[in-house]
């Protein structure tokens, strides 16, 4: 992916220019920043366990907290990234501590509640975050290596760095013993209460994590598409990436990042082929669902649920087992074919029954 940028690839149908074309480069970028959205979802309810419908109000947080700090405060881009990810973090800390005392649906519907709530601040306040046509950053306080179209490659490889950073963290996180106890109360959590750990603080932790990788995507989608919308911030955004980690698989991370970039390039592509000549010159009982690509993204959707329930990685997790026990019971079946032949010959070759036996 690194090297990408330098090559002279082309993807008829998938990608709408080479790799080393702008246009090719941004989208790739957007990818990148979806997948990045969706790992910090995948350790929310893969690893966690929480149904969360307000994710998306801590990546609007780290996209309009870096607008913000740029053109109202006036501070460079990275002071400005800081700020945006620490408040990200302050927004996911008392949420999360008043969401946590519930668990199951009040939770998920605490959350949406919270997410409305951001989505009517963003939308009223439109001296500060732009109201309903959304902030543009403030370039002058940008460098120039991070502006403009010519300079899309650098914000590919930024995009790339910020899809690594949050893996990383990901796999920190579920191989600690942070991640162990986070599975852990998901599975049952009374008996986590009974050992004597504290499954509010565990899950508190890891919500608040996962809020702070969400506001990293956010900064870079900011930075990405020069600007943000109210969108950002609301449970539209969250259930848009909930099909993401879905489509991918719950509980893997290379899934999330498969679904995310999918999702993305499907929403992308299907939105050329419904305004294309082919769909245009169908007959109006299939040219009228074919041209809107909700309801393409919406029969895929029930595809994936009714015969990948797994989601792709999840599929592809379960052949691979399948064929590992298909080798295993195979190598026992060969282990007892040698004792038989071992015990079927005579006293004659002690030698090589016991060689047969090993």
């Amino acid at each position: 992916m690194a090297v990408l940028p330098q090559l002279n690839l082309s993807l008829p149908g998938i990608l709408p220019t080479p790799t080393y074309m702008p246009g090719t480069l941004a989208l790739l970028s957007l990818c990148m920043v979806f997948a990045a959205l969706a790992l910090s979802y995948n350790l929310l309810l893969g690893s966690g366990g929480m149904l969360s419908f307000g994710h998306a109000l801590y990546f609007g947080a780290g996209a309009y907290g870096l607008g913000i700090a740029l053109e109202h405060f006036g501070v460079p881009l990275w002071p400005g990234v800081f700020i945006a990810l620490v408040g990200g973090m302050i927004i996911a800390l008392i949420t999360g501590a008043v969401s946590m005392r519930v668990s199951g649906i009040p939770f998920a519907m605490v959350t949406l509640a919270f997410a409305q709530a951001g989505s009517v601040l963003v939308r009223r306040n439109s001296q500060i975050t732009g109201g309903e046509e959304g902030l543009s950053v403030n370039t002058d306080q940008v460098p120039d290596f991070l502006v403009g179209v010519i300079n899309t490659r650098n914000l590919y490889w930024f995009t790339l760095v910020v899809l690594v950073v949050v893996y990383l963290v990901t796999v920190w996180v579920d191989t600690s013993r942070l991640g162990h106890l986070a599975r852990a109360t998901r599975e049952n959590e009374q008996r986590v209460r009974v050992l004597g750990l504290s499954p509010y603080k565990v899950r508190l932790i890891v919500f608040v994590i996962a809020a702070v990788l969400a506001s990293l995507a956010g900064v870079a989608y900011m930075l990405l598409q020069s600007g943000t919308v109210p969108r950002s911030v609301s449970a539209d955004l969250t259930i848009t990436v909930l099909v993401m980690v879905v489509l991918g698989g719950v509980g893997f991370r290379w899934g999330a990042i498969v679904g995310g970039v999918l999702y993305t390039l499907l929403d992308q592509r299907l939105t050329v082929l419904a305004g294309s000549e082919a769909i245009a010159g169908l007959p109006e009982v299939l040219r009228i669902p074919l041209s809107e690509p909700l309801f393409l993204f919406g029969v895929l959707f029930i595809i994936v649920v009714m015969f990948l329930p797994g989601g792709i990685a999840g599929t592809i997790d379960a052949a691979v087992r399948r064929r590992r026990g298909e080798r295993v019971r195979g190598s026992l079946r060969d282990l007892d074919d040698a004792e038989d032949a071992g015990d079927a010959l005579d006293g004659t070759a002690p030698a090589a029954a016991d060689q047969v036996r090993a």
